[in-house]
């Protein structure tokens, strides 16, 4: 059974299937065959153009509804009070769902946050969306939402893997309760040919991926998504619970992190970041 991160009252799967930038044939075909290997925990988005191919992947994977964690986030120009209501309706209809268990604003792109804060508590109230929080939000911001906000935020939803170090957004997660959920885990990619990762791998046993999903899941109230097109890596992104790195590994991984790691930093959308 996957860990679950308790994070202001929701528990999340320690373990999510991300589809970002997955096609809609990809959706269908790998929502449902990771939900039959044991994933719970599913995230998506509007801005992702695959929700409605979420929704029909999960009814028709047979596990229930309600034994699935489904994130999903509000894009930034919907942040208005009618239309982020507006958008989680079409949100629910794709995904075939009458409430997701998470729902995060996408970006902060520079826009005030006391209405889709608002309207993010509006739809908690009308039983549409069951926890809420934010994504990729510096931390000021992420203590201005949370001061905003009558629901409690989960969790913010950041770029993270071993070459960026995101000590400040998680600090001041933690001090509030709230989870970081890890996107971009594989630095695109560059981790694989990393010898301190390859040899940590090795050591036992294990894949590089298998070794960096652990690095995050082992911090204390942390979330990893992992996504994958291939069947068989998403079987071996999940098989991450039977073995635990030792203190001095987890620093050498934390080790890696360098002030030019950051990948995802879109102008107009990405905050003023907090530097560690």
């Amino acid at each position: 059974m996957q860990n679950l991160v308790s994070a202001n009252g929701a528990k999340i799967p320690a373990l999510g299937y991300g589809t970002f930038r997955l096609p809609g044939p990809d959706t269908l075909r790998m929502v449902p065959h990771v939900l039959k290997l044991g994933f719970r925990h599913i995230d998506t988005a509007q801005i992702y153009g695959n929700e409605a191919e979420v929704g029909e992947g999960i009814a028709r994977s047979g596990v229930k509804r309600a034994d699935i964690f489904l994130t999903t986030k509000v894009w930034v120009d919907k942040y208005g009070r009618d239309a982020l209501i507006a958008s989680v309706d079409e949100s629910l209809s794709k995904l075939k769902t009458d409430y997701v268990d998470l729902l995060l604003l996408h970006w902060p792109a520079g826009q005030p946050l006391p209405e889709p804060v608002a309207a993010l508590n509006e739809v908690v109230k009308a039983g549409k969306v069951r926890h809420i929080g934010v994504s990729n939000f510096n931390v000021a911001q992420m203590k201005e939402a949370i001061a905003l906000s009558e629901a409690p935020l989960v969790t913010n939803q950041v770029e993270y893997h071993p070459y960026l170090d995101q000590s400040p957004v998680i600090g001041a997660a933690r001090a509030a309760g709230l989870s970081v959920t890890a996107y971009y885990a594989m630095a695109d990619g560059k981790v694989f040919t990393d010898p301190v990762l390859k040899d940590i791998a090795a050591a036992h046993g294990k894949s590089v991926a298998q070794t960096v999903l652990r690095w995050v899941i082992q911090q204390d109230g942390l979330v990893a998504l992992s996504k994958t097109a291939g069947e068989e890596r998403a079987a071996e992104n999940l098989a991450i619970f039977d073995f635990e790195l030792s203190p001095q590994e987890m620093a050498a991984i934390h080790g890696l992190a360098r002030p030019d790691g950051r990948i995802v930093s879109p102008a107009r959308l990405a905050p003023e970041w907090d530097a560690a």
